[in-house]
C-alpha cells in the first residue's frame, strides 16, 4: 500500500481503522522502553566471571601491585588488549577507567584549555570554536560541545559515511572549525560503516584544516558485529601515516557494551606526542586508573580471539532483537512511502526516518500508547532535527516479547501520523 496512492475516502476509512487499533493498545497500559542503548541484563551476566577472577593475585605482568598507585597510562597486558582493538601500536595506547566518553571530555578540555602542542595550540586562544557534527549522530558528543560553548555545524551522512565533499569544503573556508565527531563503525544511530575512501578523505582532511585541528575517531562499536563476517572498518591511522596527519586523530573505544556496563575499561590511541601531552595534564587531576578492574578485565580476555568468541555470544542474544525490528519494518512499512530505515550488521541501534515533520508526532504516539523513544532531534545538534525525521530506536533492553508489542506500537504510530498528515495536507 502506497500512501501517495490513496484518496481522501481511503485515507478516511484507514485513519479510522489505525485509531481503533490504537485505542486497543492504549487501554492495556504499557510502560515499554526503547530509549538507550544499554547492554540487557542477560548480556551483563556474561562477564560474571570478572566477580572473584583474580583470586587474591593482584600483581601485573610487570610486577606491579594493582591495588596501588601509578602507572598513569594503564597496564602493559590491557594496554595490549586496546591496542589489538584499534590496530594500533601499544606505545600509541593509553588504558582508562570505565568510559570512553569521560577520556572524549578529557581530550576536548585538554586542546581547548591546554593544547596538544603548547599553551600556543590550545583553541581557546583563538576566539570562538566549531565542530564539525555529521547528523544524525551521537547526542553525547552533541552535549559535550554545547557544554564548552562549541558551536556545531551540522554534515549530512551518506550511507558511506559523512558528506565528505561537503566537509572538505567547510572545514577549508572556515578554519574556526576545530574537530569533527566520528562514530566510524556501525555510526550511532544509522548503522552504517565509514567506506575506505571515506575513511582515507577524513586522513586527509586536517591538511586543508585550521591549525590543531582533530578528528574524535568514537570507534565504539569496533567489535559489535551480528554477523560472522561484517565488513570491515578501514583503519584510519594507516591512512594519517601516508598523508602525515597521525597528530589530527584521537581514537576512542571501551569495554563498556563488552563486559560489564558501569565498570568497564576505556581506550584512548593516539600518536605517541598527543598522548605525552595528554598524559602530562591527566596527572595533575589523578594518581592512576583503577588498575585491579583493568587486570580483572585483561584476565577475562586476555586476546583476541577471547574477545571475539565473547562478542560471538553478546551477537546470540542482540541479533533477535535487531531482527524483529527489521521484522515490523519491512513487513509493515516497506514500499509504503511512509519511512526509511538502513538494516545495519551490528552496533546498538536502527534510525528510522519518518516523513518529513512526522518524527515529533511519531513519538508521542508511541508513548501515549505506552512505548517510550528517544526523543525526536536527540540525534542532531541542539535537540534541533530541521526536517523533523529521525528517530533513533534502541532494541537491546527489552525481551523479545516486550519488543514484539513495542514495535506493533511503533510501526503503528507511524502509520496513523502518516496519514492524519495526509489527510491534513
Amino acid at each position: 500500500m502506497q500512501l501517495q496512492s490513496l484518496n481522501q475516502t481511503q485515507l478516511q476509512a484507514l485513519e479510522r481503522e489505525l485509531a481503533e487499533q490504537y485505542q486497543s493498545f492504549q487501554a492495556q497500559n504499557l510502560k515499554l522502553d526503547l530509549t538507550r542503548g544499554k547492554p540487557s541484563s542477560e548480556q551483563l551476566s556474561l562477564s560474571d566471571a570478572l566477580d572473584g577472577i583474580l583470586a587474591g593475585n593482584y600483581k601485573a605482568e610487570d610486577g606491579t601491585d594493582c591495588r596501588n598507585y601509578a602507572i598513569l597510562d594503564g597496564i602493559p597486558e590491557i594496554k595490549r588488549l586496546g591496542a589489538a582493538i584499534m590496530g594500533l601500536p601499544v606505545e600509541q595506547v593509553l588504558a582508562g577507567g570505565n568510559a570512553s566518553l569521560t577520556l572524549m571530555y578529557q581530550t576536548v578540555q585538554h586542546a581547548l584549555t591546554i593544547g596538544f602542542n603548547g599553551p600556543d595550540s590550545a583553541w581557546q586562544n583563538e576566539g570562538k570554536i566549531k565542530f564539525a557534527c555529521p547528523v544524525p549522530g551521537y547526542d553525547r558528543h552533541f552535549t559535550i560541545c554545547e557544554f564548552f560553548g562549541i558551536e556545531m555545524i551540522p554534515v549530512a551522512m551518506t550511507d558511506t559515511g559523512p558528506d565528505m565533499a561537503a566537509l572538505t569544503e567547510l572545514v577549508s573556508n572556515d578554519p574556526s572549525i576545530k574537530g569533527v565527531w566520528c562514530v566510524p563503525k556501525y555510526s550511532n544511530p544509522t548503522g552504517i560503516i565509514y567506506s575506505d575512501d571515506v575513511v582515507k578523505a577524513m586522513a586527509e582532511l586536517p591538511k586543508v584544516a585550521g591549525a590543531n585541528f582533530k578528528i574524535f575517531w568514537d570507534n565504539a562499536y569496533a567489535v559489535h558485529d551480528l554477523v560472522s563476517t561484517p565488513n570491515p572498518l578501514a583503519n584510519i591511522f594507516d591512512y594519517a601515516s601516508q598523508a602525515g596527519t597521525d597528530d589530527a586523530v584521537l581514537q576512542f573505544c571501551s569495554t563498556s557494551k563488552v563486559t560489564h556496563a558501569g565498570a568497564g575499561v576505556a581506550f584512548l590511541g593516539a600518536s605517541q606526542a598527543n598522548l605525552a601531552s595528554f598524559i602530562k595534564g591527566l596527572s595533575v587531576s589523578t594518581i592512576g586508573p583503577d588498575k585491579v578492574n583493568q587486570l580483572r578485565h585483561a584476565r577475562f580476555l586476555p586476546d583476541m580471539d577471547a574477545l571475539q568468541a565473547h562478542m560471538q555470544k553478546h551477537a546470540a542474544i542482540l541479533k533477535p532483537r535487531f531482527d524483529m525490528v527489521l521484522k515490523y519494518l519491512n513487513e509493515d512499512l516497506a514500499n509504503t512511502g511512509m519511512g526509511e530505515w538502513e538494516s545495519p550488521e551490528g552496533g546498538y541501534f536502527i534510525a528510522f526516518d519518518t516523513l518529513p515533520g512526522l518524527a515529533k508526532a511519531v513519538v508521542k504516539l508511541a508513548a501515549d500508547a505506552g512505548v517510550k523513544l528517544t526523543p525526536a532531534g536527540a540525534t542532531f545538534p541542539y535537540g534541533k532535527d530541521p526536517e523533523d525525521r529521525n528517530i533513533r530506536i534502541a532494541p537491546s533492553v527489552p525481551g523479545l516479547d516486550e519488543l514484539e508489542k513495542a514495535m506493533q506500537i511503533f510501526v503503528l504510530s507511524v502509520k496513523l501520523a502518516s496519514v492524519r498528515q495526509a489527510l491534513a495536507a
